[in-house]
């Protein structure tokens, strides 16, 4: 039992400081290269949409011209008239700085939620690649309980059938057996569908690729790299620099105004003054504006900032326990592991006894053929705790990203 801890013990604590062996770019190949250019769109998209909020303070310069005819003295008039108008804020209470934050804040927190989609769809995509290949092994093993179902109810038919049994223990070797083949069934179905749902995610042949090899990640790693906690950061900055802009709308607004003025007139009929003339005009003007819910619209925002900092906080701590409950799982698995060790050795040392019995007339075919077959179920559940340990591993890695 020392033996068993000492190794528990080793392999965590070797495991812990050993860093990721495979670079997030290569868990990228997992996902279809459509699904990659939609995520590329998004982030294109997003970096578009963060420009136009970004620069959203500067004010459009309004170019206007019309043209008209008209015979109001039943001699036909022409009238022209052009105009250049810009009315630009320069100061905002501050709300022009804080915009700029907000939107930088913004793109940002919009990236990391594209992340966090993007790596929901990998963990997805080798989630169900592992489970393919373990359901691979699933089937090895249930075709070798199988055997030993079968080799069992021959046993229990010949005693049957020299009276030494009678028919209820038949009737459950046969039940037994008929249990095993439709497990087996029923893996080949959850197979069928794995590969489905793995089509539609990746353009890789699950035949061919190989599943990635995790290793674990320490939990410091863990939590400075996670984009899941850095994108509830991102939210918490966001909302901080939305308190500024929202002030800011309920304060005094200077702005420069300009604008330049041309029109002209063709007549046949007198007109006073010059058919055609232009003119400037440039001021500046203020604007306060008064709303009666001017303290509750800044008081919802800084609700929203003091939740998202609350949130923040919470998903730490929904981490730190995330990672706990994954090295729980990792601590049961390893036991799994070594107890199926021990049933290797086990069995191959009845196996080696049974073989030289057989030799001497003693057992018979059916005794080595069981055991042999129990050597090979132990090797594979050895190997089915391996791939649980890598889907354990998942959980953590579809969250961490470390660049």
């Amino acid at each position: 039992m020392k033996a068993l801890n000492l190794s528990i013990t080793l392999f965590l604590v070797l495991s812990s400081v050993t860093l990721a062996s495979e670079k997030n770019n290569s868990l990228d190949s997992y996902i279809s290269d459509t699904k990659k250019e939609l995520f590329d769109f998004d982030y294109k998209k997003n970096k578009l949409d963060s420009s136009i909020l970004r620069d959203s303070w500067i004010t459009p310069i309004n170019l206007n011209y019309s043209y008209s005819k008209s015979n109001p003295y039943t001699n036909e008039q022409l009238n022209q008239s052009a105009a250049i108008k810009m009315d630009q804020p320069i100061f905002k209470g501050g709300g022009i700085f804080y915009g700029v934050k907000y939107a930088n804040a913004s793109k940002k927190y919009s990236d990391y939620s594209i992340d966090v989609a993007k790596r929901k769809m990998i963990k997805d995509a080798i989630s169900t690649l592992m489970q393919i290949k373990q359901t691979d092994l699933k089937v090895i093993k249930q075709n070798l309980q199988i055997k030993n179902s079968e080799i069992n109810l021959e046993l229990k038919k010949e005693q049957y059938l020299s009276g030494q049994l009678d028919s209820g223990f038949l009737d459950n070797a046969v039940i037994e057996r008929n249990f095993v083949i439709q497990n087996l069934y029923d893996l080949e179905t959850s197979k069928e569908r794995l590969i489905s749902k793995f089509n539609t995610i990746s353009d890789l042949d699950y035949k061919n690729v190989k599943a990635p090899t995790l290793e674990l990640i320490s939990q410091e790693n863990f939590l400075q790299h996670n984009i899941s906690l850095e994108m509830v950061k991102s939210q918490a900055i966001k909302n901080e620099h939305n308190k500024g802009v929202t002030r800011a709308k309920y304060l005094p607004t200077i702005s420069v105004t300009a604008g330049y003025n041309w029109t002209k007139t063709d007549s046949k009929v007198a007109v006073f003054g010059s058919p055609e003339r232009d003119y400037y005009d440039y001021g500046v003007k203020a604007n306060i504006p008064l709303n009666i819910n001017t303290f509750r619209d800044i008081e919802s925002v800084r609700i929203d900032y003091m939740k998202s900092e609350l949130l923040a906080i919470d998903k730490e701590r929904e981490l730190n326990a995330l990672f706990e409950q994954v090295m729980q799982n990792l601590n049961n698995l390893e036991k799994k592991k070594v107890l199926s060790l021990e049933n290797i050795s086990i069995y191959s040392k009845l196996l080696e006894d049974t073989k030289e019995l057989f030799s001497a007339g003693y057992k018979t075919e059916y005794d080595v053929e069981t055991l042999e077959n129990s050597v090979g179920i132990s090797q594979i559940n050895f190997k089915i705790y391996e791939v649980d340990k890598q889907l354990e591993l998942l959980s953590l890695y579809e969250m961490y990203v470390n660049d």
